[in-house]
């Protein structure tokens, strides 16, 4: 089993610096300064979320999955494009464990508050460990563990560590399988991992922290929807966000 492990934490940073040396080949501009935001403007997000992984028909084995998202991000309600995210990654679950450790990337345009149409694009490598568990018959908690290197400047890379605690409730049942109505509840808080990043600018180790509350139900065994509101802080503005999103495991 510490031979599996080790080849498989190889293979995972070998593939991350992999892609980290893709990134690098084509710069992304620098990102322009935005316009003041309206902390009291509702902002909008639309997304989609899905997992494929191997049937586990041998509990000695791990098995290999795919999992990723679509987000489309308003400043606005619809319309005032903050971002678009496209993100992806091969997951691995070891044999006999309920954690779940993913390699990835994600693509991210990002638009500046209010009327101007100028994006900025940044390339995103991440390593990720899911860690679900149960308290009680009706309380589902999952840790979400994730490290970041980001390619947001032409100059340096950036690192951001974050950390999510996921919490679902159903209400009407003890699971969530199909017809479950539940609550769904996130923290997450975003540290970044050195405060020089380039061309002089700094920023600090805090990032923004998401507290998000919502109402979700099961379409199906492997299909959930939930509507939700998020306040968004960073250092500089306080924002609130409109939530839809579906969830889907294949």
């Amino acid at each position: 089993m510490k031979t599996t492990f080790l080849k498989s934490f190889l293979f995972f940073y070998l593939v991350t610096y992999s892609l980290l040396s893709f990134a690098q080949v084509s710069p992304t501009p620098q990102v322009p300064s935005s316009p003041q935001v309206n902390d009291e403007q509702l902002g909008g997000w639309y997304m989609y979320f899905w997992s494929l992984s191997q049937d586990q028909t041998e509990s000695d084995k791990g098995r290999f999955g795919l999992q990723g998202d679509i987000q489309y991000r308003n400043w606005n309600v619809a319309g005032d494009l903050e971002q678009l995210l496209l993100r992806g990654g091969v997951t691995y679950q070891p044999a006999n464990m309920k954690a779940k450790f993913t390699l990835g990337y994600a693509h991210i345009t990002t638009g500046e508050f209010g009327n101007a149409s100028d994006t900025v694009s940044e390339n995103r490598v991440y390593q990720e460990a899911l860690i679900p568990h149960r308290l009680g018959s009706r309380i589902y908690l999952t840790h979400r563990y994730r490290y970041e290197q980001r390619q947001t400047t032409a100059e340096d890379i950036r690192t951001r560590f974050r950390y999510a605690l996921f919490l679902n409730v159903p209400i009407n049942r003890a699971d969530l399988k199909q017809g479950a109505i539940y609550l769904a509840f996130y923290d997450e808080i975003f540290v970044n991992g050195e405060r020089e990043i380039g061309g002089g600018e700094t920023v600090k180790f805090f990032d923004r922290n998401r507290a998000y509350g919502a109402l979700g139900y099961s379409i199906t065994d492997k299909i959930r929807t939930q509507l939700g509101y998020m306040q968004q802080t960073t250092n500089t503005w306080n924002k609130g966000q409109l939530q839809l999103s579906l969830h889907q495991a294949w």
